[in-house]
């Protein structure tokens, strides 16, 4: 197991690695039995993991939840990867080069790569494709994400051509494009180590949504069956030719409405590996002999949303005065000792420990702190302006853990601030998204955001940002504060990392005085493994790195 301080240095390299620098990349087989023999032998060779239901389509432009996330990262490989220690490997790309002032990168690509159905992966592979993600005709959940580029504020016009494409990208030749941004940004070589970023093949376009359905990538696996609330199974890829080798058979992601079936399941041999141990086991799991268990600091964020459109809570003085209010009344420190036996760490701002631009003593950090007297005073403050009534609920998917720590919340906010508080469950976790997506929800709503690459800005872009607000992004709660855009656009535009982290910073004063959504805790690794199990890692994203994993 790592120790935070270790991790934490290997990340901040990384990210000082990547301000404005050029990357490169660096029997018998004739017999029934045998091949029954050989048959069983891959079929056990296939790593069984658990998993939610997929919201939508594995299109990696309009995923934005695990459950589609973990196989999508899997099936599809990018212009560069991570690896279980922060480390960028070179994949599609040879080299991605900046211009002087991080407004424009040509990246080359490497020779050789194909989908699965033997197309070869070009420059337009991913021209198109990034394209496609930006266009707002194609309504993608992750199209801001391409909002950096030159050319997208003319994609969201409503009246756009559906087949027009960025106008700051230029395919050069078939291994060569050049991006142009629409300002400075010097992380952008870590940034396109995100999925929105894949490449796609050509067939994916006559039918995106059917597509989506029986993906073609160019991952380290290739996807084989779904079978919708049951499972989806990818098998190893021969041909791949990146740096995530493969030593098993392939993935069987398994859906689980419940996580303490999950658990029965790896105590009994059913399952391989759970990334997350409910609630129950938190006290037993570490002793228990049935299992591997594996602790280690994570990255994973979670909170809850107060969306802007929800009475009372919009931007302004009051509805910041209810937020803090909010914050202050919780006891974090409490929760993860009394709830989850320390498996989490309490938030100090809106990253985690495991990237560099971390801390613990921001200007408006104070209002992460549990102050009931000042909650008090600021919820009356707010009540003078314009009084609050009704039931502040916060809703969740029952079909994870959030139960305790929602009740907890709940019982403090009645307790600290006298008002009527309560959670408001949702059988599973694509209901729940769903009502998110559409703008449906009423309520507060839990919020969880995994690491995507190991840097700030990954915690801010896609999750605040005023171009990710309105569907364009997860920026869910439609959280919109120009200054905050400007503060997060003068750290991506600074080469110098010393300057760059202290613009973050600048940026996170913004959001913990805002508070568009409450931070609580940074999930750390509290997962398991079948005894039966060997090589299991955990990344910086707190998930296993599946293609190591034998049994």
């Amino acid at each position: 197991m790592a120790s935070k301080a270790w991790n934490k240095k290997i990340v901040a390299a990384l990210a000082a690695g990547a301000a404005l620098v050029s990357v490169a990349g660096c029997g018998n087989s004739g017999s029934n039995n045998g091949s029954q023999a050989k048959k069983a032998t891959t079929t056990d060779q296939i790593i069984k993991v658990d998993n939610t239901e997929p919201q939508s389509p594995l299109v990696p432009s309009n995923t934005n939840e695990m459950g589609g996330g973990k196989v999508i990262r899997y099936i599809f490989e990018g212009l560069v990867s991570y690896d279980a220690k922060g480390k960028q490997h070179m994949e599609v790309a040879k080299s991605i080069t900046p211009n002087a002032d991080a407004t424009q990168y040509t990246i080359k690509l490497n020779d050789g790569w194909k989908f699965t159905n033997g197309e070869k992966v070009t420059a337009s592979s991913f021209a198109d494709a990034w394209s496609y993600a930006a266009n707002v005709k194609n309504a993608q959940k992750q199209s801001s994400r391409m909002s950096i580029i030159k050319g997208y504020d003319d994609l969201q016009n409503p009246s756009v051509a559906p087949d027009a494409k960025l106008s700051g990208i230029e395919v050069k030749d078939p291994l060569t494009f050049v991006v142009t941004l629409k300002h400075p940004d010097s992380v952008f070589p870590i940034q396109v180590a995100h999925q929105s970023f894949f490449p796609l093949p050509t067939v994916a376009y006559k039918d995106m949504k059917a597509f989506g359905k029986n993906p073609i990538g160019d991952g380290p696996y290739k996807f084989k069956s779904w079978q919708p609330n049951t499972d989806i199974l990818v098998v190893k890829n021969p041909d791949y030719k990146g740096s995530r080798k493969v030593a098993n058979a392939g993935i069987d992601y398994r859906v689980y409405t419940s996580e303490d079936a999950a658990y029965s399941d790896l105590q009994s041999g059913n399952l391989d590996v759970m990334v997350e141990v409910p609630q129950s086991a938190l006290k037993t799991f570490r002793s228990d002999s049935t299992v591997k268990a594996f602790v280690q600091p994570g990255s994973s964020y979670q909170g809850f949303v107060i969306p802007e459109s929800l009475p009372h809570f919009a931007l302004g003085k009051e509805g910041n005065l209810r937020r803090q209010a909010i914050s202050m009344a919780i006891n974090r420190k409490q929760i993860v000792s009394k709830i989850y036996q320390n498996t989490k760490t309490p938030a100090t701002d809106f990253t985690s420990t495991l990237v560099p631009e971390h801390s613990s003593k921001l200007k408006n950090s104070d209002n992460l702190q549990y102050n009931p007297t000042k909650a008090k005073e600021l919820w009356k403050q707010a009540d003078e302006i314009s009084k609050f009534t009704g039931t502040f609920k916060i809703a969740y998917n029952a079909d994870a853990a959030h139960k305790p720590w929602v009740d907890a919340v709940s019982n403090s906010l009645k307790n600290t601030l006298g008002i009527d508080a309560s959670g408001d469950a949702y059988p599973t976790f694509s209901d729940i998204r769903n009502q998110v997506t559409d703008r449906s929800i009423k309520t507060a709503f839990r919020s969880g955001w995994m690491l995507d690459y190991p840097t700030a800005e990954d915690y801010m872009t896609p999750l605040y940002s005023s171009s990710a607000a309105d569907g364009h992004g997860s920026n869910d709660g439609d959280y919109k504060n120009p200054a905050f855009d400007a503060a997060l656009a003068k750290a991506l535009g600074q080469t110098d990392v010393a300057k760059r982290t202290a613009d973050f910073r600048d940026a996170q004063d913004i959001l913990l005085n805002d508070l568009p959504s409450i931070p609580l805790w940074n999930e750390d690794v509290a997962a398991a493994a079948s005894t039966k199990t060997k090589n299991v890692q955990f990344d910086y994203t707190n998930l296993p790195t599946y293609n190591t994993i034998t049994k």
